[in-house]
């Protein structure tokens, strides 16, 4: 997929869509992905293997990730060259927000 066509598809990007990518700074099977986004999220955010698995077929079709491996039923993902740049155009728009959110917190106050 052409970069800018996915920036167009996947920003803003789901929580789901986000954390994914988020664990593949080094390779993961999708079980080492739902583990660690429960990790990170304070097991606020729990993600169902369809979901996982939906969601890195979908982007390995897009060209974001990529298998790494394939052992024995067991798939390992890596992020490819155009999925950290999707992704850090996405920290970029999550830092603006956060920091109009502080900005204006006290409005609401």
């Amino acid at each position: 997929m052409e970069l800018e066509k996915a920036f167009k598809t996947y920003i803003p990007m789901t929580e789901t869509a986000f954390y994914i990518l988020l664990s593949l700074t080094e390779p993961k099977h999708g079980y080492g992905i739902i583990k660690h986004v429960e990790e990170i999220t304070n097991k606020r955010i729990r993600l169902g293997s369809g979901t996982v698995y939906g969601t890195l077929t979908k982007m390995q079709r897009d060209g974001i990730i990529t298998v790494y491996a394939d052992e024995k039923r067991k798939k390992t993902y890596e992020i490819t060259n155009a999925g950290k740049k999707l992704m850090l155009k996405e920290i970029k728009r999550l830092k603006e927000l956060h920091e109009n959110a502080l900005r204006y917190e006290g409005e609401f106050l």
